[in-house]
């Protein structure tokens, strides 16, 4: 049978928009099962609450359990190579966080590349850190901080959870743009007994676990590490006041697996967009200490390579090794 050729061309066009339109359809009735959202870390960390509280809203504004699940070690990158090898589904989701884009440059010999292998989908939040001291430390601003650590080099311990935590190198990031001489302990445990007593003297901070102390007067806040000051603290000046350009911060998203279709990640970042948005939820991340922050897929991507390659120097400077 001869077809007539505008019959055949309206025939062909028809059978090419199938596809984009099965994709528009499938995103449409996502989900249809529940949603795992893999986590790197412990249960009871920022992050950790923060996906709960994500996973929660979006159960019930979609119909279907996102369930969180912690998949704790190898610096995270076990939950990150889970979700590399899982179905690009959009059933198998990981929290992306600050560490991610540190670990990328840390580990040399890993089995995956995280900017490669891994899809930003949506952005959540990031999260301020605060320098606090001891108040043995004869400083009560930044400047005289700095000015003290100089007159005084190699004197002042600062403490972190290990080599390439968050914690140590937004503190190498200050002493590559100040030139201060800190000298680094790694603990396994908890450090604010050491810094309480006196043992160390500094520490960069996710706010939430150190906010009682600062506002005691038992620990010294000099300042806050993101760009601008932080909502929960507004009277504490930002480092970028003192040292300009300075900027650190943690930060936490949803990634998926590469080759997710296009439609079912603009879906998941629409309603990822809502939660984050919703007063109730907003609040609730303020209260953890994560300041929302909302991005388009695209522009989380180019955050995302941009903070690989910031801590790619900072790791290098430092001569960072995984532990």
């Amino acid at each position: 049978m001869n077809l007539p050729r505008r019959r055949f061309l309206h025939l062909a066009a028809a059978a090419a928009a199938l596809p984009a339109a099965s994709s528009i359809a499938w995103a449409q009735a996502y989900p249809t099962r529940p949603v795992h959202i893999i986590v790197g870390l412990p249960p009871g960390l920022t992050p950790d609450i923060g996906a709960r509280l994500i996973a929660h809203s979006l159960s019930e504004r979609l119909g279907q359990q996102f369930v969180v699940d912690n998949r704790p070690g190898g610096a995270s990158n076990i939950a990150t190579e889970l979700v590399v090898r899982a179905p690009p589904d959009g059933y198998t989701l990981l929290l992306v966080v600050a560490g991610n884009a540190i670990e990328a440059p840390l580990y040399a010999n890993l089995s995956f590349n995280f900017l490669q292998d891994i899809v930003a989908v949506a952005s959540i939040g990031h999260t301020p850190f605060v320098m606090v001291i001891n108040p043995s430390v004869p400083a009560e601003n930044l400047s005289e901080f700095i000015a003290y650590v100089k007159a005084n080099p190699g004197t002042v311990n600062f403490g972190s959870p290990g080599a390439g935590s968050a914690n140590h190198v937004f503190v190498e990031l200050f002493k590559m743009v100040t030139g201060v001489n800190l000298v680094h302990v790694p603990y396994r445990s908890s450090m604010l007994p050491d810094l309480l007593s006196g043992q160390i003297q500094l520490l960069f901070a996710a706010i939430p676990g150190v906010i009682e102390y600062i506002r005691t007067g038992t620990l010294r806040a000099l300042a806050v590490t993101t760009a601008t000051r932080a909502a929960v603290l507004p009277d504490i000046p930002a480092i970028n006041e003192t040292v300009p350009g300075y900027e650190a911060s943690g930060w936490l998203g949803i990634g998926a697996p590469k080759n997710i279709p296009d439609e079912l990640v603009k879906r998941i970042n629409q309603e990822i967009t809502a939660v984050v948005a919703d007063p109730i939820a907003k609040a609730l991340l303020v209260g953890l200490g994560i300041e929302p922050m909302s991005m388009t897929p695209a522009d989380f991507q180019i955050f995302m390579a941009s903070e690989v390659e910031k801590w790619s120097k900072v790791v290098k400077f430092a001569g960072i090794k995984p532990e």
